[in-house]
This record gives structure tokens, sequence and C-alpha cells, in this order.
């Protein structure tokens, strides 16, 4: 009976190891960075230079990158471009004393007086796909709970008007000039201890769940995109050392399109509109 068992934790643990390992080969390094908690961290902080620095925080969970190699999680810097009302925060590792590879892009358009748009963009080398999120309106903050709780509303999420959020209004001001991190390879702030990078399972079971934030269905912020696009830096070595994980992730990604077919039939005086939706799923390749 004891052979039965130890026989029985054996083929388990192997089935557990193999499943860890084939899990571990899809990986891309997009896994292991979580935009929407970026994009929390951007929504909290009070500048970009506090925005970097939380960036760097083991606690909150974003952050278990080690695009290197070396056992040590990656120091993300935050290098900001401005032009006129647009503003672009590229979170970049320097992975060498050479080269340094864009992990994701905060785009922020002022679209009105007191209004402006924002969408944090990971870059394909990192995740492999087009991965855009930016914030939504299917959740409200709750001050008395001090949490975002759903609103009883089923109607389609509108675009959030982020001036409120302090870092947005920081950049905004009439004085402002453009973040660039000091910081860059084997230069780091004095406050910051690089830790090891967490195994896949754990990161992913213990980040936060940010609510407030989706996936995003286009690409809004166009003209921040424009600015970004010539300045946009990456790795030799990253893109050769993950490029079979991410053309993987890339051709096996899940599309969804809807098609919406509208009817209109006149009769008896009276007009009567049908709209129908249908939504068909491919495998990009």
């Amino acid at each position: 009976m004891k052979n039965f068992f130890v026989l029985c934790f054996v083929l388990i643990t192997g089935i557990n190891f193999q499943i860890s390992a084939q899990e571990s080969e899809m990986e891309v390094p997009g896994d292991h960075f979580d935009l929407n908690g970026a994009l929390e961290l951007f929504k909290k902080s009070e500048s970009p230079e506090s925005f970097e620095k939380a960036l760097n925080t083991e606690g909150n969970f974003v952050n278990n990158l080690d695009l290197n190699g070396d056992g040590d999680i990656d120091y993300i810097q935050v290098v900001e471009k401005m032009d006129g009302d647009i503003h672009v925060l590229v979170l970049q590792v320097a992975v060498s004393e050479s080269e340094s590879q864009d992990i994701a892009v905060v785009e922020i358009e002022k679209d009105g007086k007191e209004s402006a748009t924002v969408q944090i963009v990971g870059d394909e080398d990192i995740y492999g796909t087009q991965s855009i999120v930016e914030p939504y309106d299917d959740a409200f903050y709750n001050p008395d709970t001090k949490q975002y709780e759903p609103k009883q509303s089923a109607t389609e999420p509108a675009v959030v008007n982020v001036w409120l959020w302090p870092s947005v209004r920081y950049i905004y001001a009439p004085s402002y000039r453009p973040w660039i991190s000091p910081f860059r390879w084997r230069v780091y702030p004095s406050y910051w201890r690089p830790w090891r990078p967490h195994p896949i399972l754990f990161f992913r079971t213990h980040r936060p769940v940010y609510v407030g934030f989706r996936i995003a269905p286009v690409h809004r912020v166009v003209r921040a995109h424009r600015v970004y696009v010539p300045v946009r830096r990456h790795s030799v070595v990253v893109h050769t050392k993950y490029r079979t994980n991410v053309e993987h992730r890339r051709t096996h990604t899940t599309v969804k399109t809807t098609k919406k077919t509208t009817k209109v039939e006149r009769g008896h005086g009276k007009t009567t509109v049908t709209t129908t939706k249908k939504t068909r799923t491919t495998k990009r390749r």
C-alpha cells in the first residue's frame, strides 16, 4: 500500500511538472508584466517619477520580468516623450549596456479643456499580439467600501475621461517638463533592491485583480501612437530569445469579430427595425 501511494505521488508530480514545463515553453515575456496593474499604478501615482517607483516595488506584483536571464528582476525605466498636448510614457528595460527593450507605452491625449484619454499598449515583441488596455466605466468607486464595484447597468462602457487622475493633472501643468528616468544599465536608485523573479504560477495567483479596466477593442489614442512609433526601442537579444514563443502566441491568438445586421421592415404605416449580432471566433494564422 505504501508503494502504491509513493507511485501515485511520483505520477502526479511528473504530470504537474510536464504541464508546468509546457506552459513555460509557451510563455512570452508579457506574461510577467501586468498591463492592468501598470495602468492602475499610473492612475494612483502623483507623477511619472512616483509611477516609476511604484512599477519597481515588489509588493505591487506588476513587474516580474527578467529579460536578460541574470536571475534578478529588471528595473523599469519611464521615459517620456511630449508633443503639444500629447504625452507618451515609455516603460523600458535596459537589458545590457548597449540595448534597451520597450515593455509597454502609456499614451495620453488631451481631447478637451478638461478631458483626456489614456491607453496602455504592450509591445508586440513582449506580448506577441496587439495588447491594449484602457479604463472603462462599468465600475464605480464606492467611498464607503473603498473598492470598485460593478454598475447595475448593462450598457456598453464608454471611454473614460481621466482628467482627474493626479498623474494626468500633473503632466498637464503649465510649467511641466517631460520626465526622463535618470537611471540606466547598472545605475539604479538607492532605494531599489532587485529581487528574484517569482514562478509564473505564483505571480499569476498573487497579483491583484483590478476592476475598471478592459482590453480595448480599438486603438483610440492614434496621435500619441504616431509620436511613439519613431522612438520605439527593441533589443535584438530579447527578440531572438523569445521569437519562437512570441510567434506562437501571435499565430494562435483567438480573434472575435462581431457582424451587425440591421433589417428594416415597412408596412401599415409602421417601421420596424431589427438588429442582429453574429460573433465569429477564429484563430489568427
